[in-house]
């Protein structure tokens, strides 16, 4: 068990104890105060009040109203970030929140929320420079250690990792995924002993429990042990129902395994839990693309991409769907963005040539085939660049905050 647990593949993206995590509202200027209750400052408390009982368009018009008695609140524009990310709308909300950031560059909520969004748009590199400044501010910020930990993770910076998530142990030794988290950081850095503490302490926390079960199974979904690792699952399901991404996993197992009916039904019971989970969309477009049924493997990518623009997976295989489909303009685009996303894989590159050869963009053609083979060569026994269907994506693991 204990090498099934160090040895995961650490292409997954993790994130764990959502709860730990959330948007940070900000509170009125000392100059909205001084201002009194006909001001600003009671279209700030309104619009805080809405904020707080979940009615974004009240909210947005309130912090609006604000804007134009005092377009210098840097707090106001914080709020409309909040209200953007509250709709998943990540974009409009970075650029609402650099806005705040120039007005308020002291207010380290501010750079807390740029940090989330940066994440949510899994711009990882650039979720660690804000969520650093948030730590030089306000040291003892859990989320900020936290988010930072994983996104220096992510990145692939593992000793950095474990420092940065080492000094939460005294407030999460009894979180599962945390010490999930901890190991894989400890163990890629070659800190043994503090990748054995997490390992053991995992071992004890995690029990019978649900959560466990789970990390088991993904653990022998990656060693391609799918019989196992639906057990383990099972298990899982078994003591939660409603246990989110444990579908999903199954789903994998199945696919694996050939058995496309059961993997379709499982990935559809998780979107049903988790209805706005991209990966789900993902796998549902790869199984659909396997099988030649591309009007529902366009459909799948088209609902990826709306919940994650940067579906590597999603770009890839509507690149594929238009290119059997012959509309070759539209399998360029997709194929450009799917470059985008993975400038190193070889995959993408050799689609790409593919259709550039179709369009008489020869010259283009010939260069995407050489890289490809360049990559390929250079990464024969390397592990596979994300888009590869084999690698097991980790949903589970990387829920973002609310």
């Amino acid at each position: 068990m204990r090498e099934i647990l160090a040895n995961l593949t650490l292409a997954a993206r993790v994130l764990g104890s959502v709860a730990l995590l959330s948007v940070v509202v900000a509170g009125a200027s000392p100059a909205q105060q001084r201002m009194g209750t006909g001001g600003p400052e009671a279209w700030f408390h309104k619009g805080q009040a809405a904020l707080n009982a979940g009615d974004l368009d009240t909210a947005e018009a309130a912090f609006r109203r604000v804007l134009e008695l005092d377009p210098q609140s840097g707090a106001a524009y914080a709020n409309l970030g909040v209200v953007a990310m509250r709709r998943k709308n990540w974009d409009d909300a970075l650029k609402k929140l650099r806005k705040a950031e120039r007005l308020e560059p002291k207010m380290a909520g501010i750079r807390l929320n740029i940090g989330l969004v940066e994440f949510r748009r899994q711009d990882y590199a650039e979720a660690i420079a804000p969520l650093q400044s948030v730590m030089r501010d306000e040291p003892a910020s859990a989320q900020a250690r936290y988010l930072l930990g994983l996104c220096q993770l992510f990145t692939e910076q593992y000793a950095a990792a474990a420092q940065t998530l080492e000094p939460l142990w005294s407030d999460m030794s009894g979180d599962v995924m945390y010490l999930y988290v901890l190991g894989i950081a400890a163990n890629s850095s070659g800190e043994k002993a503090l990748d054995e503490k997490a390992m053991k302490q995992l071992l004890r926390v995690g029990g019978d429990s649900p959560e466990l079960h789970l990390i088991l199974g993904k653990a022998y979904l990656q060693h391609q042990e799918y019989d196992a690792a639906i057990a383990e699952l099972e298990k899982a399901l078994a003591a939660r129902p409603d246990l989110p991404f444990v579908h999903f996993n199954l789903g994998v197992a199945y696919m694996h395994l050939g058995r496309d009916e059961k993997a379709e039904a499982e990935f559809r019971k998780d979107i049903a839990l988790e209805p706005d989970l991209a990966d789900n969309y993902e796998q549902l477009a790869l199984l659909y693309n396997r099988a030649r049924r591309d009007d529902q493997a366009e459909q799948a990518c088209h609902e990826a991409l709306k919940l994650n623009p940067r579906s590597g997976n999603a770009w890839f295989v509507l690149a594929k769907v238009y290119q059997r489909k012959e509309n070759y303009p539209e399998a360029l685009q997709a194929a450009d963005a799917a470059v985008k996303v993975a400038p190193s894989n070889q995959s993408v590159l050799f689609l790409r040539g593919q259709i550039l050869q179709r369009l008489g963009r020869h010259a283009e053609a010939e260069a995407d085939f050489a890289r490809a083979k360049s990559i390929m060569a250079a990464s024969e026994k390397k592990e596979q660049e994300a888009l590869d269907e084999k690698i097991v994506p980790s949903p589970e693991l990387k829920a973002g905050p609310e």
